[in-house]
């Protein structure tokens, strides 16, 4: 068996789900093996370069203590170098749905240990498409976050500056909870205070005006994608692939492959029999590169990602195949380089560009697509991946990026309110929409006489009696909220307000003289009630 490097007793597993609490109780979690999980080697499919640590890394924390149980560590392209799942002393890792082709990778035993249900959850990592790539493979959910976000403590590192820990599940649904109990468990690179916190109703996605080697059959089921995208409402441009796919070579054909030695050569150098012959070769080769070549293909990639990040203004996201074909093991034994680099196509200039993506598997077996956008827009990738799902996170279910970002309540009761006139207003600023919501029975209801209308809603006295009052709950950053409330106009105001549970949240309010003018339909309970009883015009 070639998926698991170690596999606990079954025993041990069963007793533990058996016991387990919390968010993600009982879920069984594969671990790739480049990733501490205490008491378990670690090997990086390597060996002689295992150790046994004594202590989880905060990711797997997290999951254990959200009642994850690890089934055990996942077998990988060695010291995480590869997309194909073959470079490994433990076995080549075949696809778990179709025999004799890759399995993916470096993710590769991850990937099959889900496809398989042999866990419902599993840690992967991704430098250069090591989530994504086997997530398609097997039409699993693929979430990578923004680079360095989650925490990268007790991970072995293939390239330091761009590794990112990711989870595949079957799911996008379970993937968003499970993504969710790592970055509240394992928090890295602080959040902007403006990050937005949901796509738009209608986003502008970017595609390539061409996608150079993808195969013709998958290449019809993009186009269908994307078709399926515009009857949704959202607005297809298209972008010049260049500036992408030639910062996706430089990641190994330039000297940025330096920080793969930086990580492991040193132990290659020494223990050169210990090396996949096809790993060793491409750690070893960095070993001398000149300092001034890595400075200049820095440069290079700064100039490529200004070019590139230029060309998507105006856009949401960019949608593109997660891989170009889907090769055998026999291709990939034949031409290891070639194959593997054509795999990275269009995964390899993500985290140099510092981009955070979703892979989700298309109606086409062993075909997915990404959704990349910018850093820290993981919620706006996240809504647009749900999107070409068809299945949208419900209302009630947290965004994993809201639970870590900074967040701010909003209240709304009026032109606010989904499908109203200002609604806009809101989702221009990247504002989440989280559902309805009632006030206590402690308000009452006007209508201003404004263009729109909009409501007054205002506390009554403890002597007096009141109403519940129907509203809508959205979450905005600290700097949204801030732009929101500058461009506020009188009477209107912000205030605490008191819902049905007796929590406190930011809501709309007006000026107390506003509110003697308005007229009062606190009779029916909601803004949308009293439209369509005429009472408002």
């Amino acid at each position: 068996m070639t998926v698991w490097i170690h596999h606990r007793p079954d025993a041990e597993v069963d007793a533990e789900i058996a016991n387990a609490a919390g968010t993600l109780a009982g879920l069984r979690l594969a671990v790739k093996d480049n990733v501490d999980v205490a008491g378990l080697p670690t090997t990086a499919a390597c060996p002689d370069f295992a150790y046994t640590p004594d202590r989880d890394a905060p990711v797997v924390a997290a999951l254990r203590a959200a009642g994850a149980v690890v089934v055990g560590k996942t077998n990988l392209d060695q010291f995480a170098t590869g997309l194909v799942g073959t470079r490994s002393p433990y076995g080549v890792v075949e696809n778990a749905l179709r025999p004799g082709y890759v399995s993916g990778g470096s993710s590769s035993g991850s990937a099959v240990a889900v496809a398989t249900a042999e866990a419902e959850i599993a840690i992967g990592t991704d430098t250069a498409g090591s989530g994504r790539v086997p997530a398609a493979f097997h039409g699993l959910a693929g979430i990578k976050p923004t680079v360095g976000v989650i925490s990268t403590e007790g991970v072995v590192p293939a390239c330091r500056s761009y590794d990112c820990v990711t989870i595949l599940a079957a799911d996008l649904r379970l993937a968003n909870r499970a993504m969710g109990v790592m970055a509240v468990g394992a928090p890295g690179r602080p959040w902007p205070a403006d990050a937005r916190l949901a796509a738009p109703p209608q986003p502008v996605i970017a595609v390539f005006s061409a996608l150079p080697d993808l195969d013709p059959q998958w290449h019809s089921a993009f186009e269908r994608t994307v078709t399926a995208l515009r009857d949704r409402g959202a607005t297809i441009v298209e972008v010049d692939p260049e500036p992408f796919l030639a910062a996706a070579r430089l990641l190994y054909d330039g000297a940025l492959v330096a920080e793969r030695y930086a990580a492991v050569g040193e132990f290659i150098d020494a223990h050169p029999e210990s090396a996949d012959p096809t790993v060793g070769s491409i750690i070893r080769a960095a070993r001398e590169l000149p300092a001034h070549r890595l400075v200049t293909d820095l440069a290079a990639l700064e100039h490529l990602r200004a070019t590139a990040m230029a060309s998507l203004a105006g856009a949401d996201a960019l949608l593109t195949p997660t891989a170009p074909a889907h090769p055998t093991i026999a291709e990939v034994a034949v031409d290891p380089i070639a194959v593997n680099a054509r795999l990275g196509t269009y995964t390899n200039f993500c985290n140099l560009f510092d981009l955070c993506a979703v892979a989700i598997p298309t109606d086409e077996p062993h075909f997915g697509v990404t959704v990349l956008a910018r850093a820290f827009e993981d919620a706006v990738a996240l809504d647009i991946a749900a999107l070409i799902t068809g299945a949208p996170l419900d209302p009630g279910e947290p965004c994993w990026p809201t639970m870590v970002a900074a967040a701010h309540d909003l209240v709304v009761f009026g032109a606010h309110l989904r499908g109203q006139p200002l609604e806009d207003q809101l989702t221009d600023l990247g504002a989440r929409w989280c559902g309805p919501v009632e006030t206590a029975p402690h308000y009452r209801l006007g209508a201003l006489v404004t263009v729109p209308p909009k409501p007054a809603v205002t506390r009554v006295p403890a002597m007096e009696s009141g109403v519940a009052v129907a509203g809508e709950r959205w979450l905005l950053s600290p700097a949204a909220l801030g732009r929101f409330l500058a461009a506020l106009p009188a009477p209107m105001q912000l205030g605490a307000v008191e819902l049905a549970d007796g929590t406190w949240h930011t809501g709309f309010g007006c000026t107390g003289s506003a509110a003697e003018s308005a007229k009062d339909i606190s009779e029916y309970g909601g803004w949308r009630a009293a439209l369509a009883a005429g009472a408002v015009s």
